[in-house]
């Protein structure tokens, strides 16, 4: 038998719950610190993050509807899926992890971080709702919801608990996200989007770009349709401050670079409160 060729992974987005190239048709090596080729991965372009933001659009308001329940189901479906790639994520990032103990140790935080955001699925709405007191013959409830489509620039570094961090506390509550993974180490955001399309969770609930947050960020910022932007993966102060100004033309809600949030408050960040008012009776 002659000698295995090695097969070199050329990686897709992640879009509607598909794999397609990039429009563009450009890709870009994936390179380990030392210089190693590991992969190819798409470019993703401005074309790109319009098909995402429309694909995330379209489900929202199916996945802001499901119950509670179920998306934690499917929130932690998608743990148990991670946990049997255990293996795979770990080669995945260890490259940029500097140890093999501790590519494990994040690995493992990401799938029980999935766990924990999948817990608070059915308890947002008691945790941060309220039966508020007027003066008068009403009931009077302050109700969550979801703020609609979140656009987000996750972490370099790390590359796989970083983007967990990023999009569970996003979706948990019926948000629909459009994330740019790690351009340099952005391998383990698409073996996660090979988690995500046989996992029960509906295409469109999350899509993963890959390349130059750089390039396709601001299309995302002043794309009228999306609602809120997470820049916690721009590293880049002047970036930022471009992104933000670009955000305010459609009022989005942002959460800038460096913002320290814990988990229950990063869900919160993405929640509008609605208050209704109902007579009661005597």
């Amino acid at each position: 038998m002659s000698e295995h060729i090695e097969v070199r992974r050329t990686a897709k987005l992640f879009i509607g719950g598909a794999f397609p190239r990039s429009e563009s048709g450009r890709t870009y090596e994936v390179k380990s610190p030392e210089g190693k080729f590991i992969a190819n991965a798409a470019q993703g372009s401005r074309k790109d993050a319009r098909d995402a933001v429309t694909a995330a659009r379209a489900i929202q308001p199916k996945w802001a509807g499901a119950t509670a329940y179920n998306r934690g189901q499917i929130l932690y479906r998608i743990a148990e899926m991670m946990e049997g790639r255990r293996a795979q994520f770990i080669d995945e990032v260890s490259p940029w992890a500097k140890s093999a103990k501790k590519a494990e140790a994040e690995v493992d935080e990401a799938i029980d971080r999935w766990i924990w955001f999948a817990g608070w699925s059915d308890k947002i709405a008691m945790v941060v709702g309220s039966s508020n007191p007027v003066a008068g013959p009403f009931f009077n409830f302050s109700v969550p919801e979801p703020t609609g489509v979140v656009a987000a620039i996750a972490p370099s570094r790390p590359s796989l608990l970083g983007l967990v961090d990023t999009i569970a506390p996003i979706i948990v509550s019926g948000n629909t996200t459009v994330v740019i993974a790690s351009e340099d180490a952005p391998m383990a955001a698409v073996t996660l989007g090979e988690v995500l399309a046989t996992s029960d969770l509906p295409g469109g609930v999350i899509n993963i770009l890959t390349g130059s947050y750089a390039e396709v960020a601001p299309w995302l910022a002043s794309h009228m349709d999306v609602n809120a932007i997470d820049l916690s993966g721009v590293e880049n102060e002047k970036v930022a401050a471009e992104l933000e100004k670009a955000a305010a033309e459609n009022l989005k809600r942002c959460l800038r670079p460096g913002t320290e949030l814990d988990g229950l408050t990063r869900i919160k960040n993405w929640l509008e409160l609605k208050t209704v008012w109902h007579p009661r009776g005597f």
